[in-house]
């Protein structure tokens, strides 16, 4: 047997990762989510916000790492949808300027299309700016200097979404959706700190554990991953019955491939640990 495992061909393993993944995929498999505390944090305080909110949406990563933070940037966009807040979208990222172009046309105007959501009266676009951070301190004291327009190069102040906004004390919440720099450490040193206001965060996986030593003083909560999404995702079938449909969870339906794959990196690894030490072992005895 330690021979066999010794001397197997590294391509059964790709064919087992295959098969790890894509049957889930293909049987529609799904597991019940039970939010946690860092997720219940951020539904709650949305859900208790009263209607016609503020809420900043600041989509910072690229396509790169848009498998693991789209189903994020879409539950949260729907929950605000449901709450009728005030929505507004931009992205310190370059490449990251689509991003939020297609979550509105996805979310706010096709599946909210009965609600009549009103482009610069509900929500509107700021686009990109290329400042990096300066951006973000800048917004604390003037929004409007580092947005002057939306994303057609429209005067901000032509917009009634816009007229009672000044700086980012204006805003009820910050919603960051990152995968780097700019991004978290950025909004909670220039944004939520200084300023006081709330800050939500939604991350990758990789980038979560740097989040937790920022909660609950300077960031309400943590949306991590595909498992923050797919806990969101529960949290608003829960409250909202018509969201139960798996088809409309992407979160959800992602992590039963995803708890696959991680349960056969962990059964290889203790494979190739038993070959070790069954090596060493044979090693002594000679």
């Amino acid at each position: 047997m330690i021979d066999l495992l010794r001397n197997l061909d590294r391509r059964w393993i790709f064919l087992a990762m295959l098969l790890a993944v894509s049957i889930p995929i293909l049987a529609q498999q799904s597991f019940p989510e039970r939010p946690t505390k860092t997720v219940l944090d951020v539904f709650n305080y949305i859900e208790g916000l009263p209607e016609g909110s503020n809420i900043l949406l600041s989509f910072d990563f690229g396509p790169s790492s848009d498998g693991e933070l789209e189903p994020i940037a879409t539950a949260v966009v729907r929950h605000c949808c449901l709450k009728r807040h005030k929505m507004f979208f931009m992205t310190l990222y370059p490449d990251g300027v689509p991003l939020p172009e297609r979550t509105i046309k996805s979310v706010i105007e096709q599946e909210f299309e009965s609600y009549n959501f009103k482009y610069g009266e509900d929500y509107i676009n700021l686009g990109f700016n290329n400042a990096e951070e300066l951006v973000i301190i800048v917004m604390g004291t003037d929004i409007k200097k580092m947005f002057p327009t939306d994303i057609e190069k429209k005067p901000l102040d032509g917009f009634p979404i816009a007229e009672n906004i000044t700086s980012l004390e204006d805003m009820d919440l910050i919603f960051t959706i990152t995968t780097g720099y700019p991004g978290m450490k950025e909004w909670v040193q220039y944004g939520s700190s200084p300023l006081g206001v709330k800050l939500a965060v939604g991350s990758t996986a990789v980038q979560a554990p740097e989040a937790y030593p920022y909660l609950p003083d300077q960031m309400l909560g943590l949306l991590a991953a595909i498992k923050g999404a797919a806990e969101y995702e529960a949290a608003l079938a829960d409250k909202y019955p018509a969201f139960r449909d798996p088809a409309k969870n992407q979160g959800i339906k992602r992590m039963a491939p995803q708890f696959w794959a991680h349960l056969l990196i962990i059964g290889l690894i203790v494979l190739g640990n038993v070959v070790y030490f069954a090596d060493r072992f044979q090693g002594a005895r000679r």
